[in-house]
């Protein structure tokens, strides 16, 4: 308890240190030109092409497309995709910084119909830095550093979720179990240059960081920012967002991009604190197009040499597509889908394919929020006795998230809101002595996060 109250003292005061220096830098307004003020719910950002010098602001890989572009690692969002977070700048540079973090209690299995659920009080968290300028006319410099702290709040084993598995702890594999995260969990730096408005190229390095597979990562997707909990499925879309040792090449075509990357297959060991050896024994490559404002679809594929600890023998293959939707709706109102699928295949072994669709509705201060998914686990996913339940059996897993959100206070661009969701998991009957029969999840929580930025271009 006392570990989360610091956390909860510490985030508190980094917010306030921030607003004050937002406010200390914020440049006199100056009427000899146009002005860029915030207006409305749009969405967008300017261009860098289109602001002053001295606030450059664009993509983190492109100096011709939007902020809102931004997802995780190089992926792609949609141009209409809300951001949350604090601008600051200088003469050269454009700092923003952003995170979420949840003070809440879940309870996993509320009616005991199995042996595996467990309750507890935690603190799911994480705070990003990214920073960017220009190099010359056509060059942008940009730098990411993401940290968490789910090493103190959530303990090595991580926190309590149904059918959730991936890592380990203690040399035993993580099951029923959402792991924690590194402290850092991306340091990254990338150089791209534009041959046109509709061409550019950059390269991109994590230490770490994330290739160039599977859709932008769950804590970063707006359909997924009021939900505390990892999907079920991570380990076969984005499991590899914190990968120590990441190289990624790639180039836009106008509304397509393609990029390729060469990147260490093995997930982060137990120590939580420190940086994993670098191999680059593993490579993946990406297709993304935006076909409008409101889209962001891809697909891609990669081998990922022996990714868990426990199996160093297994090489997976990794195929996925996606597609994200956002549209703001009337009177500050907007709506964020995502639909995802991926398939993880490995040597002498069935494939396991995973299914998610989520959503959510944002009503003013009220956040309305859904998730569902279809996962096949197998033997050695759920750590089962393969004597009793046979090696290749594949057991599927259906899972059905609704939640609530409200916005208690908005001070300082910092939002404080109140919410809980419901959860059920339909698996299959061979697995009842383990779960029971559609076993029940619920959760209440506190979530502390940025403001939404509220950027339009008006002369």
């Amino acid at each position: 308890m006392k570990q989360l109250l610091l956390l909860l003292w510490m985030l508190l005061s980094f917010v306030v240190a921030v607003q004050a220096q937002h406010e200390h830098n914020m440049p006199a307004k100056d009427t000899s030109r146009p002005q860029h003020q915030m207006k409305g719910d749009s969405g967008h950002m300017p261009r860098m092409a289109d602001m002053p010098m001295d606030i450059p602001m664009s993509h983190a890989f492109s100096l011709q497309l939007p902020m809102n572009r931004n997802g995780s690692g190089t992926g792609w969002l949609p141009d209409a995709s809300p951001m949350y977070g604090y601008m600051l700048h200088s003469k050269k540079w454009m700092y923003m910084v952003h995170g979420n973090i949840f003070l809440r209690y879940t309870y996993q299995d509320i009616g005991h119909k199995g042996s595996r659920g467990d309750s507890r009080l935690d603190a799911p968290n994480w705070m990003m830095l990214m920073a960017q300028r220009k190099v010359g006319s056509k060059g942008l410099f940009h730098y990411n550093v993401m940290i968490s702290l789910d090493r103190l709040t959530e303990g090595g084993a991580g926190y309590p979720l149904l059918f959730q598995s991936g890592e380990s702890w203690k040399n035993k594999p993580l099951v029923d179990r959402q792991h924690p995260h590194d402290l850092f969990s991306e340091l990254s730096v990338s150089y791209s240059y534009a041959f046109s408005k509709k061409v550019d190229a950059f390269i991109y390095f994590g230490y770490p960081g994330e290739p160039a597979i599977g859709s932008v990562a769950f804590m970063h997707r707006p359909s997924a920012l009021s939900n505390p909990d990892a999907p079920i499925s991570h380990h076969w879309n984005d499991g590899t967002h914190i990968t120590f040792g990441v190289a990624t090449l790639g180039i836009r075509l106008d509304k397509f991009k393609l990029e390729g990357s060469v990147f260490t297959g093995r997930e982060p060991d137990e120590n939580r604190y420190n940086f994993d050896r670098m191999k680059f024994d593993s490579w993946s490559g990406r297709l993304s197009y935006s076909p409008s404002e409101n889209w962001a679809l891809q697909v891609s594929h990669g081998y990922i040499k022996s990714p868990e600890m426990l199996h160093p023998e297994e090489d997976i293959n990794r195929t996925t597509a996606s597609a994200i939707f956002s549209a703001p709706l009337q009177h500050d109102n907007r709506i964020n889908i995502t639909a995802l699928w991926g398939l993880n295949k490995a040597a002498d072994h069935p494939g396991e394919n995973a299914v998610l669709v989520e959503g959510a509705v944002r009503l003013k201060r009220t956040e309305l929020y859904t998730r569902y998914e279809w996962v096949q686990k197998s033997i050695e996913e759920l750590d089962l006795d393969p004597v009793k339940y046979g090696e290749r059996t594949i057991f599927p897993v259906h899972a059905l998230t609704t939640g609530i959100s409200y916005d208690l206070l908005d001070i300082a661009k910092t939002r404080l809101a109140i919410g809980g969701q419901f959860g059920v998991f339909f698996n299959d009957r061979s697995l009842y002595d383990l779960y029971g029969k559609q076993p029940l999840a619920a959760e209440i929580y506190l979530r502390l996060y940025p403001g939404l930025m509220k950027m339009n271009q008006k002369h």
